[in-house]
């Protein structure tokens, strides 16, 4: 048995199994999710689990070197792009803003999308991993 917070047992398999520059999606309840794409679905209800929870715990469990945000969440949710800032404000990470279509175009080619019960628009982040050389 593994020590830490994280417990969902397909979030840590894939967290374990990625590469230097895999990329793995956090996502609200509405983003399309490619068929050929690994569903990881939490969602319960409206808002559970938040997107801001998920992201932290997540955060704290996986090495980063960049996140990347659809632009449009600069405008329509800034309340959510702020959180964001927050969780990743200790950590060194390059922050991308794409296009929302070509946000869901990158997100087919993800490790994985888990799905949240965030119903905001734009609550979804790809974070890019990075190499633990460090020994983090």
């Amino acid at each position: 048995m593994i020590r830490g917070r994280l417990l969902n047992s397909e979030i840590i398999s894939v967290l374990a199994a990625m590469g230097h520059t895999d990329q793995l999606v956090i996502a609200d309840a509405g983003l399309p999710i490619p068929a050929a794409v690994k569903r990881i679905d939490l969602a319960l209800e409206k808002g559970l689990p938040s997107f801001d929870a998920t992201l932290a715990l997540i955060a704290s469990n996986m090495v980063m070197e960049k996140v990347i945000l659809a632009e449009e969440i600069k405008e329509n949710n800034p309340e959510v792009l702020k959180k964001i800032k927050e969780i990743l404000n200790d950590k060194k990470i390059e922050i991308e803003f794409v296009s929302h279509e070509y946000f869901k175009k990158l997100s087919s080619s993800s490790k994985a999308i888990v799905r949240t019960g965030e119903c905001t628009p734009y609550a979804n982040i790809i974070l890019q991993s990075g190499v633990n050389f460090e020994g983090e």
